[in-house]
């Protein structure tokens, strides 16, 4: 912002576009250590929905969780269990937006960490905002006043400041009302506003500290200006967009000359030429040597001279090889202007009318003036030709319009000794980036103060008591105060405040990386500027998201995909779930397909909920439900004492604990899904839970099944819990099915790392596993129905049975399977358990059974007879293979065909020769398959 002059000078609030209104600020301190509830509780005020009376987890249960969890404080910093506070402060999104999947990624990301770290104990603040957005919300207020027949200009600066708080009031709580309906676990009673009280406050105290400093300066410079809005925009806010236009090609004489003697300058913005200082050409361009040196005049400004200079800046293709130079106008010529000391001149109101410097063009706008001084120069032979032109037009990214380049005073910030600081402290490594691979004017005096009233009495100091003050009515650039917001957030410069002493410095910044080095790094300067510290840890940076096929997602490509209504058909978790698998840093490809998928896992989950509920004791049983929660496999003998199954999930489940706790505390959230994912689906899910209903189902053995019920419990509740950062929905929803709770999920403590290992069942289980996908293979290549029960002979060599013997003494069968693992492997290989039999060698009738050799020592062989018809397999084989051969045979004969070849488009080709090559696989494996079954006829 700019402030005074001698009639007027000072500051008397240094705030972005307006002023601001007091908002609650709440009381810092330990918080709620009450908070502790029973799931009887929740129930009663029916929050939750069990699998035992849902088919499939409801979406529309996820915003009364979220108000349970927020109306029980737990989104607040709890100290009880002591431990450094985790600090995220959230990128503010603009007050005037919705929500796109650029928040639904951060949101994710930072929620991911505040739980993670939330369950580990530590005092977790996640502080929530919105950014005024300047421009945006000018935008969106003018709008509103437009209906109502009002113009910005027709208020004062008090009255507009009203209207904008009346919108913000009304309308400003959309953006954070979506963001909640992501999960953020964010603490809201600290939601804070850029244009808040307490953070105005902060702004003007860092305008002044640095301008004392001499590190903020007044001065004039060519800015993009916006004519609309009244206001520089930045360059990274400026879009430029290809658009059809003219070249217009214009004589300038040569003063002294005869009517020979002019030059021809190719300009798109006519209009500027009354800001021209100077007519340059290439010193090498020997058209126009002989001008260099002499004055040409200015069409239409009543005989203007200016110099005709050489620069090697021009380009001699360009055109006609000469460039009109009108600094005040255009970027490339203001550069050119301060290398060779050239005037400026300015011919352009800011309201995009020419000013008098144009004549009598004086008044008219920017683009009707075009117009005109174009039929002018037409009519006094001035004019050589137009031609049509691709113009690259900029734009506000705001507003749309056409953005003018013009000479106006600003304030400026001196970065060098800023970064000076900063980029000294990254080399000391006090700021970890994730992931790794990423001259001063002063034309007019004014006066900088805090308050309205102490600029009065600076101002009268220096030019006396009659003096008038004003407060300019230019703004901040809003990433000003954004770059304040980890500190003044909690409650910067004020530093006797609670919440600034407890959680200044914060731990993440998480962002996405193209803003790295104009908002964190703004941040890491204004940091330790004004705290003398790093404002966080750690930066993680996220990528874009972009659609099915790579495009960055737009209106105009129509591929945009609305968070909210991804969340209605797919449910926050699998949406939540979906962003998370990208790599740090990278851009994410969002299909429908990684969402449909991910709504399965969690039906899979919940169907697992419903599985454990219909397998565990009633509910009213406090005694057995107080047995189950009581086994927590903890120590080396309660792990080792387990049956093969139960012993190999749960050191599978403690190995996944130590992963996926090491890939949360490294931020590998790409990593630690999909390790949970791996368990639950492949190991618990599709391996254990079956194996498990050998226990439930058949062992009439109490004592086995109770202990398969504890290691259901065990491994399902700590899946929740390591999942629960990702998908916190549906997790605390399934955590509070089962009884007897006594904190919520999102506050239970995490799961112990370095739980015991019995490695020896991982190998003893993959063996197991081995002979079962074998089997399981075989059935469906022999086409064997998924009913019938088949028998096997498996065959151990006396190593293998060495090792498995100590499993199966138990039961007294040194040479067979146990009778419990005997029973999973029948069940899940679907095969006749009284005709399995366990043998050292190959049994007699090895030549009429299909062979599998499952692991070094290990092998099977399933009888065919048992399996299938082999008569009517060989008949069904042969036909098969007749019609392959076929087939196969035209594939070749195009490939033998010469002009097929030729001319035939190349990725033909090779496709009709891959084709070829795999069905000449498929016909030998089939031949292979004949001859074993026209063998086992024969003998």
């Amino acid at each position: 912002m700019a402030l005074v002059g001698p009639s007027s000078a000072c500051l008397r609030r240094l705030k972005p576009l307006l002023f601001s209104a007091a908002r609650h600020r709440p009381a810092w301190g330990p918080r709620h250590t009450a908070r502790r509830f029973c799931a009887a509780v929740a129930a009663e005020t029916d929050v939750f929905t069990s699998p035992e009376v849902s088919k499939s987890f409801d979406f529309t249960n996820e915003e009364r969780i979220y108000k349970w969890w927020e109306s029980q404080g737990f989104f607040e910093p709890n100290f009880e269990r002591g431990g450094d506070p985790f600090v995220v402060p959230m990128p503010p999104p603009n007050v005037t937006g919705s929500l796109h999947m650029g928040h639904a990624m951060f949101v994710t990301l930072e929620d991911i960490m505040v739980r993670y770290f939330r369950m580990k104990g530590r005092p977790t603040l996640w502080v929530p905002g919105t950014d005024h957005a300047g421009i945006a919300t000018q935008l969106v207020v003018e709008k509103m006043l437009a209906a109502e027949g009002i113009k910005r200009t027709d208020l004062t600066r008090e009255e507009f400041t009203k209207k904008v708080w009346e919108w913000k009031e009304k309308y400003g709580g959309t953006i954070t009302n979506q963001i909640r309906r992501l999960g953020a676990s964010c603490d809201w009673s600290r939601e804070r506003f850029t244009l808040d009280e307490q953070l105005s406050r902060a702004v003007i105290e860092a305008f002044v500290r640095l301008h004392d400093k001499g590190l903020i300066y007044q001065g004039s410079y060519l800015v993009n200006w916006s004519p609309n809005l009244q206001t520089a925009v930045s360059d990274l806010e400026v879009e430029y967009s290809e658009e059809p236009g003219h070249l217009y090609f214009i004589k300038y004489r040569v003063a002294g000359g005869t009517r020979d003697d002019f030059m021809t300058i190719a300009t798109t913005r006519p209009e500027t030429l009354f800001g021209d200082v100077a007519i340059a050409v290439n010193p090498e361009d020997e058209r126009y040597a002989k001008y260099v040196g002499k004055l040409a005049i200015v069409p239409l400004t009543c005989g203007r001279h200016v110099p005709i200079i050489a620069d090697k800046y021009v380009d001699p293709e360009f055109g006609t090889g000469v460039l009109k130079i009108s600094p005040g106008h255009d970027h490339n010529d203001y550069h050119i202007a301060r290398k060779l000391g050239l005037p400026l001149l300015n011919v352009m109101n800011k309201d995009g009318t020419l000013n008098d410097v144009a004549g009598i063009y004086s008044g008219m706008d920017r683009f009707e003036a075009r117009e005109k001084l174009w039929s002018d120069l037409v009519e006094t032979n001035l004019a050589v030709k137009k031609e049509p032109y691709t113009l690259r037009v900029p734009r506000s990214q705001r507003g749309g319009e056409v953005i003018e380049p013009l000479i106006s005073k600003q304030w400026f910030v001196t970065m060098e000794p800023l970064a000076k600081k900063a980029l000294h402290a990254v080399e000391k490594g006090q700021l970890t980036i994730l992931p790794d691979r990423f001259e001063k004017k002063c034309e007019e005096d004014y006066i900088v103060a805090r308050t309205e009233e102490e600029a009065l009495a600076k101002a009268q100091e220096k030019y006396g008591k009659s003096v008038e003050i004003y407060q300019d009515p230019d703004v901040l650039d809003t990433w000003f105060s954004s770059a304040l917001w980890p500190f003044s957030t909690l409650g910067w410069p004020d530093i006797s405040r609670e919440d600034y002493k407890h959680f200044y410095p914060s731990t993440v910044l998480e962002t996405g990386h193209d803003i790295l080095f104009f908002w964190v790094a703004r941040m890491v300067m204004m940091g330790i500027e004004f705290t003398g510290s790093m404002p966080f840890s750690y930066v993680y940076l996220h990528g874009l998201i972009r659609d099915s096929e790579g495009r960055k997602m737009s209106k105009t490509l129509g591929n945009v995909i609305d968070p909210l209504d991804t969340i209605k058909e797919y449910g926050t978790d699998a949406l939540r779930f979906t962003l998370s698998l990208g790599t740090a840093g990278q851009d994410l490809n969002l299909s429908m397909e990684r969402l449909t998928s991910n709504k399965a896992f969690t039906n899979k989950l919940w169907n697992a909920g419903k599985f454990l509920l219909q397998n565990l004791p009633d509910r009213n049983d406090a005694t057995a439900w107080d047995a189950l929660f009581g086994n927590k496999f903890d120590t080396e003998a309660s792990l080792t004492e387990l049956p093969l199954p139960e012993c190999w999930v749960v050191t599978r489940l403690h190995e996944l604990i130590d992963k996926v706790s090491t890939s949360y505390d490294k931020f590998f959230f790409g990593d630690a899904a999909r390790e949970i994912y791996d368990f639950f689906w492949g190991d618990f899910a599709d391996w254990y839970i079956e194996a498990s209903k050998t226990r439930l189902y058949h062992s009439g053995d109490d004592s086995a099944s109770s202990k398969a019920q504890s290691v259901l419990l065990y491994v399902f509740e700590n899946v929740l819990k390591l999942l629960h950062p990702f998908m916190p929905f549906v997790t605390e929803e399934l955590w509070q099915a089962f009884p007897y709770r006594k904190q919520a999920l999102m506050v239970t403590p995490w799961p112990t790392t370095d739980l015991p290992k019995d490695l020896r069942s991982i190998k003893r289980f993959q063996n197991l596993q081995s002979l079962i996908r074998g089997i399981r293979n075989v059935r469906a290549e022999y086409s064997v129905e998924p009913a019938k029960r088949i028998s096997a002979s498996i065959v151990a060599t006396s190593d293998v049975l060495d090792y498995v013997s100590l499993i199966f003494l138990i039961f007294h069968e040194f040479f067979f399977f146990p009778r419990k693992e005997k029973q999973v492997l029948a069940l899940l290989s679907k095969l006749d358990v009284q005709n399995v039999h366990f043998t050292e060698s190959a049994p007699g009738d090895a030549n009429q059974s299909v062979h599998i050799v499952a692991d070094e020592g290990l092998e099977a062989y399933l009888p065919l007879a048992d399996m299938v018809d082999v008569s009517e397999e060989v008949k069904r084989l042969s036909k098969r293979l007749s019609k392959m051969q076929s087939e196969y045979d035209a594939l070749v004969a195009r490939l033998n065909s010469q002009s097929f070849v030729e001319k035939a488009p190349e990725e033909i080709v090779r496709g009709v020769r891959e084709k070829a090559s795999e069905a000449e696989e498929k016909i030998s494996l089939t031949k292979n398959r004949l001859a074993f079954l026209q063998s086992t006829v024969s003998s």
